[in-house]
């Protein structure tokens, strides 16, 4: 008897934090440079180069983001490392792509809708009403916590407000997205179109 496929399933790390530049660079710089695991754990909790109150705190939030810099190849850790703001923002935007299909599928429905219908803003419910959908393709999602939903779409908003797609969490007010010639270059070199193309969906038209 033939076995059945895998059950799909979101693997998401999205409660764990927005886009984190500034400590992703020092992710970047460290995986740039090789470092061993004694050198990795001395860098991120004996040094505390994440300037982290707590140890813990510092441990997840590199390991966070070290999940989602994996994801994509060296060249895009040297422009997170070597680039201005806007430029390390859309590379840990594109990292945090990489690691969250639901975040990917997110913007290829719900945001790149709302440019087509010339929508002003992204409401709170329709965060809400798109894991409700995605349900039917994940059903471990109807056991979310409340909390936790709401804590995912928090943390969405607040990356679509880092990278300038919403003036704030607040308004909630979309723009479109003025992605970086190097950030389209990378998607293009390191044949990642599925990002590409989401991202040029986002586009001023």
């Amino acid at each position: 008897m033939p076995s059945l496929p895998p059950t799909f399933h979101y693997d998401s790390d999205l409660i764990g934090g927005s886009l984190m530049v500034r400590e992703s660079r020092i992710v970047a710089e460290l995986l740039l440079a090789g470092v061993d695991d004694a050198t990795w754990k001395a860098a991120i909790i004996d040094e505390n180069r994440l300037q982290k109150a707590r140890p813990a705190t510092a441990r997840r939030m590199a390991q966070a983001i070290r999940k989602r810099l994996e994801r994509l190849p060296a060249p895009f850790w040297q422009a997170l490392h070597d680039g201005d703001d806007q430029l390390a923002t859309q590379v840990a935007f594109c990292a945090a792509l990489a690691r969250n299909l639901l975040l990917v599928e997110f913007l290829e429905t719900v945001v790149a809708d709302a440019f087509v219908t010339q929508a002003e803003r992204i409401e709170p419910y329709q965060w809400d009403d798109f894991l409700d959908d995605r349900a039917f393709r994940d059903p471990a999602i109807t056991g979310w916590t409340i909390s936790s939903r709401r804590k995912m779409g928090q943390v969405v908003f607040r990356m679509l407000c880092e990278v300038g797609l919403m003036t704030d969490s607040r308004n909630r007010t979309l723009r479109p997205l003025l992605l970086r010639p190097e950030v389209d270059d990378l998607l293009e070199r390191h044949h990642l179109i599925r990002l590409q193309d989401c991202l040029n969906a986002l586009r001023p038209r």
